[in-house]
């Protein structure tokens, strides 16, 4: 899979993304023991356990979703969403790891089955946008991929965000940094140049907000930051601290703890 930049990707693509990142988490919990599942994941608050809870609720939340775009009718409210998360949140760790892997492959086999047409007409409003299909699974992978990383990189310091879901993520950071940055006391207009895949965007941060835009070229920048595409990602999803920076991430007239500090975490 091979994307350019402001390409919407393909149901084919963005399923085959989350079907690999669900075998990396199976593959990483699977073989845990209860007190390995109760150790402390990338998240702080949260065990490996917990969050595999939250993938797994979350697939339930996400497989509503789903029925709703096919149904037309509206996406699931807090009632409907906080029993799944209380149901959840009770049980057992090892539990919650066991039935994270059966839930989201629920989802998967359930979007996986949907006839061309289906897939064709699927459509729902959330968050205040109008989705297609590839558009409500691009999310979920976001949230899929990284919190499979939050796991991985627990039992695996040098771990990174999967290639592949890196790749259909990059091109969805503008709108996610809009609700995720923070202001900076430090304005700073920044040329981002990404490698793998390569992309560039502009952020500018001020003083009570971080904007990422798709670029061409430096324009106006005063400052620089190259970076693989994967690191970019974590960056703006709150991942990237000094002890998971890679060393190929540069930062000129701009300095990488501002830019932490902009990006808190989701």
């Amino acid at each position: 899979m091979t994307t350019t930049a402001g390409q919407a990707p393909s149901f084919t693509d963005v399923l085959a993304a989350l079907r690999n990142s669900h075998d990396r988490l199976a593959a990483t919990v699977g073989p845990l023991t209860g007190e390995q599942l109760a150790g402390q994941s990338y998240a702080d608050d949260w065990t490996i356990a917990q969050v595999a809870s939250h993938l797994g609720s979350s697939a339930e939340i996400w497989n509503l979703y789903l029925r709703a775009g096919l149904a037309g009718a509206d996406g699931p409210g807090m009632e409907q969403i906080r029993p799944i998360w209380d149901r959840w949140n009770a049980k057992p760790g090892p539990q919650q790891a066991q039935d994270a892997v059966a839930a989201n492959r629920a989802l998967l086999d359930q979007a996986g089955q949907l006839s061309p047409a289906e897939r064709e007409s699927w459509q729902l409003d959330m968050f205040g946008r109008q989705t297609d299909l590839p558009g409500m699974l691009r999310m979920r992978l976001s949230e899929h991929a990284l919190h499979t990383w939050d796991i991985v990189v627990a039992l695996e310091p040098a771990a990174t965000v999967a290639g592949d879901a890196v790749e259909l993520i990059v091109d969805t950071l503008p709108v996610l940094a809009i609700w995720a940055g923070r202001g900076s006391p430090e304005p700073a207009t920044v040329h981002v140049v990404t490698t793998d895949p390569g992309r560039q965007f502009r952020l500018d941060l001020t003083a009570d907000a971080a904007r990422l835009a798709p670029a061409d070229g430096p324009g106006d920048a005063t400052a620089t930051l190259r970076l693989p595409a994967e690191a970019l990602v974590r960056l703006v999803y709150g991942r990237l601290d000094p002890g998971h920076t890679p060393s190929s991430v540069t930062a000129t007239q701009v300095d990488l703890d501002t830019l932490r500090t902009s990006f808190p975490g989701i």
